[in-house]
């Protein structure tokens, strides 16, 4: 290879630099673009948890429990955490509920406050709260922490550890 001019290696650097900032250029492009992309892609996965939540507390106080329960992933590898025991399975979770809240008044009035949602992927999140059941003698609360996962149906709950502060 024959040695460059002075010139020819000035010419050369230029056309380099020009191109090393083009390169600099378009990666901070897609760099912001994938950022928006991903803050709105946050946003309306953090809503579409949201409403899973909220349908699940509109369900509970219409002393719905089959409505509560579209709220969690039906499948036998779901997991439920509770009271120092563990329940797996939708249909045996559902069981619990029936179980535990017989009628409107041991449902009381379920509110959800302090929420929090991380998103950990594109289909799994992170989830705490606080709960709170009014009822005519009494208004048990606690905590709960929820792994959701964005299935076929929706974002569902695919496990849930609940605590009371009672």
């Amino acid at each position: 290879m024959a040695d460059l001019s002075l010139e020819g290696r000035r010419r050369m650097n230029l056309h380099f630099s020009r191109i090393s900032i083009l390169i600099c250029f378009l990666a901070s492009m897609l760099s912001a673009c994938a950022s928006s992309r991903g803050a709105a892609s946050f946003e309306r996965d953090a809503a579409e948890i949201m409403a899973v939540l909220n349908q699940q507390v509109a369900h509970w106080n219409a002393g719905d429990i089959d409505g509560y329960m579209r709220g969690y992933w039906n499948s036998p590898d779901l997991r439920f955490a509770s009271g120092g025991e563990v329940q797996l399975g939708w249909r045996p979770t559902l069981e619990r509920y029936r179980a535990r809240y017989p009628d409107r008044a041991a449902m009381g009035r379920l509110a959800f406050s302090d929420l929090d949602v991380r998103l950990l992927n594109e289909t799994t999140a992170l989830v705490f709260g606080r709960w709170r059941l009014e009822r005519a003698n009494d208004s048990p609360n606690g905590l709960f922490t929820l792994v959701m996962s964005r299935t076929p149906e929706g974002w569902r709950i695919v496990h849930d550890h609940t605590s009371s502060a009672n």
